[in-house]
C-alpha cells in the first residue's frame, strides 16, 4: 500500500514529464540563464502549463485530469481504523463533496438508545432549576449545561435522567473522617449555573434539570445517539478520597461503582480524580480568582481640590510665593527705574513713588500665579527678570496641576485594601475562604502535603504556584474553619456583607460579577485548570467521541 504523499509526488512528476514531452514535440526547448533577482517568466512557461492542463492518464491516485489548473474528478476514500484493518466508511469527490456510506461506523460507542443517569449541581447559568412545582424529571432543569446535554443526547441518540447532588459540594476530603464529599460520586450535580433544578415541581426525569452542563450533555447525547437519565448524587459532592480507607465519595464514587455512566457537571479535572476515573478533554478552561466587594468611594473633602498635588509641593509653592514677593519688593526698592514721578506735569518734584509696595508685590505675584491680568508692570531689568522667572514657574505648575486634576475628575479614586493574592495573604483584617469540599479548597490543602507524597504532576503544579503565599493562606483558613462556606450563594453573601474575600473558580466568579455590580474580581488567576466530563476508567471510545463533539459544539456556539 502506497502512502498518500509519495503517490501524489509520483503523479505530479509524471504529469510534468508528460507536459514537457508534448511541449518538446512541437517546440525546440532552449535552456535560458536563471537569475535569482529578476522575476522574468519563462517564455515557454504558459505553453507548458497548457500542455499539463490537458494531461489525462490513470496514476497511482486515480484518474489524473485538470480543469483550469485544478485537478478534477478527484475522489478520496474515507477510512476508519479498525483493530487489524482499515474499513471504508465514505468518500469525498470534487463534484459531490463528502458522502458517508456507513453511518453506523460513527455510532459504535455503546450509546445509542440507552438511558444514562446524570448527576449535577445547581450553578447559574450553567444548570438552573425552574421554580414551577408541577415540573418533574429533566424538565425542571435549564441552563447552558442542560441545553448542551440535550443537544448531545439528541445527536448521539441516547436518553438521560438528571438528578441533583444532595450536599451541593464539588468534592473534597474530610481531614477527620478521610471521606470525600461533593459531586465526584454522582454523574451530574446541582451547581448554578451548570446544573439547576427547575422551579416546576411537577416535572419528572431529565426535565427537572437545566443549565450549562445539562445542555452540554443533551447535545452530546444527540450527536452520539444515546439516551440518558439524570439524577443527583446522594451526598451532593464532587468526589474526594478517604486517605485511610482509600474509598471515594460523590460523583467519583458513582463512576467507580458503575452506578453512573457519566458525570456531567462543573467538575474540575485533577490528578487524584484522573487516577481512578477518566475525563474527556476540558470543555471549559478556568482558574481560581478572588471575589471581593467593590471598595467604597473616598468621602468628599473640603480641600479635595488640593489632592492632585502632594502636601510638600503646596508648601514649596507657598514658600516660593513669599520669597518671590519679598524679593520683588526689595529689588524694586533698590532700583532707581522703579521710582516714578506721581505728577508728570511737574518736572521738578521732590516726591517719588514706587509701585511695588509690599502689598502690591504680593498682589503681583498671586495674580500672575492665577494667570490673571495686572496693572503692575516691572520697568527695571532686575524686576523684569524676577517676574519672568516667576511666570515660567507658574506656567509649569498650572500645567501640571491641570493635568493631574483632569485625571482625578475622570477616574474616581477608591479605597482598595487588597489588589492581589499577596496583599490578601499579608493582612488579617479581611478574612477569606473557599467552598468547603471544592477543588479550590483542595488546591490550597495540597500545598501543605509533603512533596514526597505528591505525584510528579501535582509537584509541578505546586512548584509553579506561589507556594509560600498559598501555604500561608491555607494555614489561615485551616485555623479558622468558619471561613469555609457550604455553597457559592453563601460565599457571595458573605462578600457583600464586607471584610470577606471568596476564593472561587473564575467561571462562577465572572457570572457573579455580571449579576451584581457591587462585586469585582481582585488580581489575576491563581492557577489554570478545566472542567471535564467524567467516565469510567478505560471507556476510551466514548470518551474520545464525546470529547470531539463537545469541542465542536463549543467552537460553534461560544
Amino acid at each position: 500500500m502506497f502512502q498518500t504523499e509519495p503517490a501524489l509526488i509520483y503523479d505530479s512528476v509524471y504529469a510534468l514529464a508528460w507536459g514537457l514531452n508534448a511541449l518538446q514535440g512541437g517546440t525546440t526547448l532552449r535552456p535560458v540563464n536563471v537569475s535569482c533577482e529578476e522575476e522574468v517568466p519563462w517564455t515557454d512557461g504558459s505553453s507548458l502549463f497548457n500542455y499539463i492542463n490537458s494531461v489525462e492518464f490513470c496514476g497511482l491516485t486515480g484518474k489524473i485530469q485538470f480543469k483550469e489548473g485544478r485537478r478534477s474528478n478527484l475522489k478520496l476514500d474515507l477510512l476508519k481504523l479498525r483493530q487489524n484493518s482499515m474499513e471504508k466508511v465514505g468518500e469525498w469527490s470534487t463534484n459531490f463533496g463528502l458522502n458517508i456510506t456507513n453511518h453506523q461506523a460513527f455510532h459504535e460507542f455503546g450509546t445509542t438508545n440507552i438511558t444514562l443517569r446524570v448527576t449535577t449541581i445547581e450553578a447559574d447559568p450553567y444548570v438552573m432549576v425552574r421554580e414551577n412545582p408541577d415540573l418533574e424529571g429533566n424538565s425542571r432543569f435549564y441552563g447552558f449545561c442542560i441545553d448542551l446535554l440535550q443537544k448531545i443526547a439528541e445527536r448521539l441518540h441516547f436518553e438521560y435522567d438528571i438528578s441533583l447532588v444532595p450536599d451541593r459540594k464539588y468534592g473534597a476530603v474530610d481531614q477527620n473522617t478521610d471521606e470525600w464529599n461533593g459531586m465526584v460520586r454522582e454523574l451530574l450535580m446541582k451547581s448554578t449555573p451548570y446544573v439547576m433544578l427547575k422551579a416546576d415541581r411537577n416535572l419528572t426525569g431529565n426535565d427537572r434539570f437545566e443549565g450549562f452542563c445539562i445542555d452540554l450533555l443533551r447535545t452530546i447525547a444527540e450527536l452520539l445517539g444515546f439516551n440518558y437519565d439524570l439524577y443527583l448524587v446522594p451526598d451532593n459532592k464532587f468526589g474526594a478520597e478517604n486517605t485511610s480507607s482509600g474509598e471515594w465519595s460523590g460523583l467519583v464514587k458513582e463512576i467507580i461503582e458503575k452506578n453512573a455512566d457519566l458525570a456531567v457537571a462543573p467538575m474540575t479535572i485533577n490528578y487524584a480524580r484522573e487516577s481512578v476515573i477518566d475525563f474527556t478533554k476540558p470543555f471549559m478552561n478556568l482558574g481560581i480568582g478572588i471575589l471581593f466587594k467593590l471598595p467604597k468611594n473616598m468621602p468628599v473633602r473640603l480641600f479635595s481640590f488640593m489632592s492632585p498635588l502632594a502636601v510638600d509641593i503646596w508648601l514649596y509653592v507657598l514658600a516660593a510665593y513669599v520669597l518671590v514677593s519679598s524679593t520683588m519688593f526689595i529689588v524694586a526698592r533698590f532700583s532707581p527705574y522703579e521710582w516714578q514721578n506721581p505728577h508728570p506735569c511737574v518736572t521738578e518734584c521732590d516726591v517719588m513713588e514706587n509701585q511695588f509696595s509690599l502689598g502690591n508685590s504680593f498682589w503681583f505675584t498671586i495674580v500672575t500665579l492665577m494667570h490673571q491680568g495686572c496693572d503692575l508692570n516691572p520697568k527695571a531689568t532686575s524686576t523684569r527678570i524676577i517676574g519672568a522667572i516667576w511666570w515660567f514657574f507658574t506656567l509649569i505648575m498650572i500645567s501640571s496641576y491641570t493635568a493631574n486634576l483632569a485625571a482625578f475628575l475622570t477616574v474616581e479614586r477608591m479605597i482598595t485594601p487588597i489588589e492581589s493574592v499577596e496583599d490578601l495573604a499579608e493582612q488579617s483584617k479581611i478574612s477569606y475562604g473557599t467552598l468547603e469540599g471544592g477543588s479550590t479548597m483542595t488546591f490550597f490543602r495540597n500545598v501543605s502535603v509533603p512533596l514526597r507524597k505528591l505525584s510528579d504532576a501535582a509537584f509541578l503544579s505546586i512548584q509553579d504556584s506561589k507556594i509560600e503565599t498559598y501555604l500561608k493562606m491555607w494555614r489561615f483558613m485551616e485555623n479558622r474553619p468558619s471561613v469555609f462556606v457550604s455553597s457559592y450563594e453563601e460565599g457571595v453573601q458573605r462578600v457583600l456583607e464586607g471584610n470577606y474575600a471568596f476564593l472561587m473558580e473564575s467561571t462562577m466568579l465572572d457570572y457573579m460579577v455580571q449579576r451584581d455590580c457591587n462585586l469585582t474580581q481582585v488580581g489575576g488567576l491563581l492557577d489554570s485548570k478545566g472542567y471535564g466530563i467524567a467516565t469510567p476508567m478505560g471507556k476510551k471510545s466514548f470518551q474520545f467521541s464525546a470529547h470531539l463533539h463537545a469541542v465542536t459544539l463549543l467552537e460553534r456556539y461560544l
